[in-house]
């Protein structure tokens, strides 16, 4: 029984090894040694910029002209606003910013953004699609740069850059140093091949590669990609195609929208079940390192803290992944209960480890419970 327990915390603990240290350091080695190449050229392509917006009345007409700041030839660009639901004047807004390159679909029922996404596209007119939200400000150059990665024929999607603002509070500047972390991995699966997910604030695809998405779908920022990369495309990170938005300073005002991402991939599994296929998926290595065995962390966490309490008196490595364990948690409770020691890097890391691995933990239980949140 021993020996099977054993066995059972360093699988545990290789995993979680794997998943936060291991993978990232093989894709950064990779990225390195085989780099594959893009072959950017500064071309033009008709545009469609699709937007999808609910209740985006304080962001919406700054948005508009922050889309008109865009280095691009005018007149090879249109601007499609897929108002959902919105019960605070957005579409009245959006109708009232004066461009004539502004098209505003009106759906007065709620349908989700992905529905929105299909009808915003099926209504588009560009050879290339650029995927936005209302509240991110991008940067003027951003739509050429990803463009230009596009006259690569064997790129799908490019995708920009995340930039965030106002790290004011020790979480906010801890989900901007895990944010940081992100960003080097997608760069590094970019460089070596695709990465796995783009961010939704600012994207670019070929329209030809778009396929209507189910209406219910939460994570369209991962579907997309991956079904691009299952049709032998690459999908690529674009550092720099830049967007800003402004951070969320407290756990309890991320933990929605956190939640909602984490179910989403829960949901990603039931409505592409090939993504769990090696043959049919070609980035599925990528795709179950990088994002499922996250989901998973937490779990793993709990087996590993369990396991090497039982053992910690029989095996060195099983006492001190206990203590370090426990450390963690320390740390984390320090930072929660007494902010002014969250300024030390060491608190902050383990306070945002604690919060994230929380919420993925909270959303894998209610998916569990069929307490999914709607699609948006």
């Amino acid at each position: 029984m021993t020996s099977l327990v054993y066995a059972v915390f360093l699988a545990s603990g290789w995993l979680l090894l794997y998943t936060f240290a291991g993978y990232p350091a093989g894709v950064w080695l990779l990225a390195r040694w085989r780099p594959q190449a893009i072959h950017k050229q500064n071309t033009v392509p008709t545009v469609s910029v699709i937007m999808v917006a609910r209740d985006n009345a304080l962001h919406i007409q700054a948005k508009l002209a922050n889309l008109s700041t865009l280095n691009y030839p005018r007149e090879r660009m249109e601007i499609i606003v897929a108002c959902d639901g919105c019960r605070d004047g957005t579409p009245r807004l959006a109708r009232r910013f004066h461009d004539r390159r502004v098209r505003v679909l009106e759906y007065p029922v709620p349908r989700g953004k992905s529905a929105c996404l299909n009808g915003a596209v099926a209504d588009a007119r560009g050879d290339v699609l650029l995927f936005t939200d209302a509240r991110q400000t991008l940067a003027p150059i951003a739509l050429r740069e990803l463009v230009a990665n596009l006259a690569d024929p064997h790129v799908g999607i490019a995708s920009g850059e995340l930039l965030f603002t106002d790290n004011h509070t020790s979480f906010a500047q801890g989900i901007d140093t895990y944010w940081r972390y992100e960003k080097a991995l997608r760069l590094a699966e970019s460089q070596s091949g695709s990465t796995v997910s783009v961010s939704s604030a600012l994207y670019a695809m070929r329209r030809e590669l778009f396929e209507p998405l189910p209406s219910d779908t939460v994570l369209e920022d991962v579907l997309i990609p991956m079904r691009v990369a299952a049709a032998g495309r690459r999908v690529v990170f674009e550092p720099r195609a830049l967007a800003w938005d402004r951070l969320v300073q407290h756990p309890e005002q991320d933990r929605e929208r956190r939640m909602q991402s984490l179910l989403g991939h829960c949901q990603l599994i039931q409505l592409a079940p090939w993504l769990l296929s090696p043959r049919g998926n070609p980035l599925w290595l990528r795709f179950v390192s990088h994002k499922l065995l996250r989901l998973a962390a937490p779990w793993l966490l709990l087996v590993l803290a369990l396991t090497a309490s039982v053992l910690a008196r029989h095996h060195l490595d099983c006492l001190l992944t206990f203590a370090l364990l426990v450390g963690v948690l320390a740390l984390a409770a320090v930072g929660s209960v007494q902010p002014v020691f969250s300024r030390w890097l060491p608190v902050r890391l383990a306070l945002t480890f604690y919060y994230l691995n929380l919420f993925s933990a909270q959303a894998l239980v209610a998916y569990a419970r069929k307490q999914g949140t709607p699609p948006w």
